[in-house]
């Protein structure tokens, strides 16, 4: 691997190395696939076995094996791996000095480390465009049992006890920790929404469109009846944007059929959908709360980072922070930038943003190289897709607490391992023959 920003891996050699690599990315797929599903919720036996923790264990104990054998680096050299690994120095840094040091210690080893674990490996081990296109799949079919759970919970009434908030029916979300609560539901598909539209357009068999718009429909479809405020802004941001860049290339038909079934859905939104919709720019129009209380939570937050810009309260530490502020409700800011900013101070804040907006950067280079490349245009889409993805995160990062966990450094763990493979040489044939996609190109 060439150090810069331009990284490029090279074809791992044949042998007990690529096995080990070939070994390391399955068992990746498998923490993907375990953390967004929790199998242990339906088979309670597993939990004693903690397979997330165990395929992530698998996963780095032969990519490390296997990279020591080949002599390669065990980081790739780019520009948002040294940003990712200057931001958690910060945070340790700056731990003596948190509001608990011993809270931020255990934030760091219980959630923070294992984020960025799964932004590494998937920055490293993702070495192929079939690669690519298989964690795209695997993503964007995990997410159809989040979305159809979403869908059926409001069909058959499973709601929030006492709504969640007074006057308002909130489905419950899928049983797992990324997505159990209906905001949490509706960021993980919106997330991965654009990748699915991605392979939409990549895909020429009939039979595969139609199962990948199937999971579009429903993704939308699970978004809009969680009911969350976030989640219809962060579903907006895609639809534009996607509208917007297929509105300039011949596939703009599909930006005027996404158009129409918008406006065509309007009259078969959930009851009282427009008006929860409203509270957004009318603040004291909730009705639950909801938007008042977290209003003063950002003034709050404010406030502090204003008395504290340097070092803040320390990683994982914005609640004791903001219950000093504003007296003790124990409740988290939800914005991550904020969140940040109270406990990073504006240092974190700063190298956070250079993180989200280089990866963001770094794909749309990859998409305008590949533009115009028919032999690139499975890289082109994905790449689309994925910032797209970024993009929509900037937005819901707005109102969502969730700075130090997977939603955002997965995604970024793609931007890395795409400038690499966009790097490296056209393969011969389609696909990997150490890892073959079970999807055709």
């Amino acid at each position: 691997m060439h150090g810069g920003s331009g990284a490029v891996l090279t074809a791992a050699p044949e042998g007990s190395a690529a096995r080990g690599g070939a070994v390391a990315f399955s068992a990746l797929m498998a923490f993907v696939v375990i953390s967004l599903i929790a199998p242990q919720t339906f088979v309670p036996a597993l939990a004693s076995v903690r397979p997330a923790l165990l395929t992530a264990v698998v996963a780095i104990v032969t990519l490390l094996a296997s990279r020591l054998v080949e002599r390669r680096p065990l980081v790739a050299s780019t520009r948002e791996t040294r940003v990712a690994a200057a931001l958690a120095g910060w945070a340790i840094a700056t731990a003596p000095f948190s509001a608990w040091p011993g809270g931020s210690v255990t934030f760091l080893l219980d959630t923070y480390f294992k984020t960025l674990a799964v932004f590494w490996l998937l920055g490293i081990v993702i070495d192929t465009r079939a690669r690519l296109r298989l964690v795209a799949w695997t993503l964007s079919l995990t997410a159809i049992p989040l979305a159809v759970t979403g869908v059926r919970n409001y069909l058959a009434g499973t709601f929030v006890p006492d709504g969640g908030h007074v006057g308002v029916k909130r489905i419950l979300g899928y049983d797992a920790p990324l997505t159990e609560n209906p905001n949490d539901l509706a960021l993980m598909l919106n997330l991965i929404l654009p990748l699915t539209v991605a392979l939409l357009f990549i895909q020429r068999r009939r039979s595969l469109r139609l199962l990948l718009a199937g999971a579009v429909l429903v993704d939308v479809l699970a978004v809009i009846v969680t009911l969350s405020r976030a989640g219809f802004l962060t579903l907006a941001t895609a639809v534009v944007l996607y509208c917007w860049r297929l509105g300039q290339r011949a596939e703009r038909g599909w930006a005027v059929v996404a158009m129409i079934l918008t406006l065509a859905a309007i009259p078969f939104l959930p009851s009282g959908y427009l008006d929860r919709l409203g509270t957004v720019a009318s603040i004291d129009s909730d009705p639950t709360g909801s938007a008042q209380a977290r209003w003063t939570d950002t003034v709050a937050a404010a406030t502090f980072v204003l008395a504290h810009p340097i070092v803040g309260a320390g990683v994982g530490m914005n609640v004791l922070a903001l219950n000093a502020e504003r007296g003790p409700s124990w409740k988290a800011v939800h914005n991550v930038y904020l969140e940040l900013a109270v406990e990073l101070g504006l240092p974190g804040l700063s190298l956070f943003l250079l993180l989200l907006l280089g990866a963001i950067r770094r794909v749309g280079l990859v998409r305008r190289r590949a533009a115009g490349d028919p032999g690139a245009r499975d890289l082109f889409h994905l790449a689309e897709g994925l910032q797209v993805s970024l993009v929509a995160f900037a937005v819901a990062a707005l109102f969502h607490p969730v700075a130090y966990h997977f939603y955002f450094y997965e995604l970024a763990g793609l931007a890395v391992a795409m400038q690499a493979v966009s790097r490296a040489p056209a393969p011969t044939s389609e696909g990997d023959p150490r890892i073959r996609a079970s999807f055709p190109p």
